[in-house]
Formats: C-alpha cells, sequence, structure tokens
C-alpha cells in the first residue's frame, strides 16, 4: 500500500428510519446518482415487508444483513510461485459491505418485477436464512472450508 490512506467520510443517517445502515444501503442501491429514486426503492421494500410480516421492516432488514454477512473468506496468497486460496476471518466493514453486494447482485438477477417488490422478497428470503444471497455466502463459506489446510499461510 503505497501513501496515505483515504479518511473514511461519515455518510448521514437516513430521513425516514435515521439509521446510518439503511443510509448507506440507499447509497449501494443508488444508481447514476439517483437517490431519490434509491430511497423510494427502499422505503416502498420496508413497506411491503412490513404489510407481509407484520414486523417493523427495520428489523427484518437488520435480520437479513446479519444472516448474508460472511464470517470466513477465501483470498488469494503467492507462497513459493504457487497461489493458494488461504481462509481469513472478514473484517466487520467488509462484511457489510459484502452483505449488501451479495443482496443486490440477487435482487437484480431476478427479471420481470419492480425493483422493490424484488428487494423485498429477497430481504424476507435472507432473514429466513434462504434466497440467492444466503447461497452465496454459504458457498464462500464452504469455499473456505475446503482451504482449511492453508490456513497456516495467512500471517
Amino acid at each position: 500500500m503505497r501513501g496515505k490512506q483515504a479518511p473514511k467520510r461519515k455518510i448521514d443517517n437516513d430521513p425516514k428510519y435515521n439509521s446510518p445502515i439503511v443510509g448507506k444501503f440507499i447509497n449501494y442501491v443508488m444508481q447514476d446518482g439517483k437517490k431519490t429514486t434509491a430511497q423510494k426503492i427502499i422505503y416502498t421494500a420496508f413497506d411491503i415487508i412490513t404489510e407481509q410480516t407484520k414486523k417493523p421492516a427495520l428489523e427484518v432488514f437488520e435480520k437479513a444483513i446479519e444472516n448474508v454477512s460472511p464470517v470466513l473468506e477465501v483470498r488469494s496468497r503467492r507462497v513459493g510461485g504457487a497461489n493458494y486460496q488461504i481462509p481469513m476471518q472478514v473484517r466487520a466493514e467488509r462484511r457489510q459491505q459484502l452483505a449488501f453486494r451479495w443482496l443486490l447482485v440477487a435482487t437484480r438477477s431476478k427479471k420481470g418485477k419492480p425493483m422493490a417488490e424484488k428487494l423485498s422478497a429477497e430481504l424476507l428470503a435472507a432473514s429466513e436464512n434462504t434466497g440467492d444471497a444466503i447461497k452465496k455466502k454459504q458457498d464462500v463459506q464452504r469455499m473456505a472450508e475446503a482451504n482449511r489446510a492453508f490456513a497456516h499461510f495467512a500471517r
């Protein structure tokens, strides 16, 4: 790593729920700088979740993020001319980033419904430990387990 690390910017809480996690998720959903559209998508999805489950949407959202967040992942490392996939623990910040990314990839891969409906369905599935985002997490965890023999290469 060269130079100094870029300073962390503070991300504003979202206006409706005043939650920093939702504020960050809005920024992940946002495309082409259209923040109000992203907010509309998320708030509509949250309304759908509340309607279907009769639970607070924020609770379901936080449970989904917690379920999708990986504990272990593999990182490539070159040792003596060979590349090894080394299992490593995931930092809390990266854990959240991966959860957001996997949820959105799973949501965007579905076709035929409005984004808010797809997002609410994926969040509900993730909160119940099912769905494509959970499958992705399990694949990553399985890969880390399979390469546990190379854990001694980690520093």
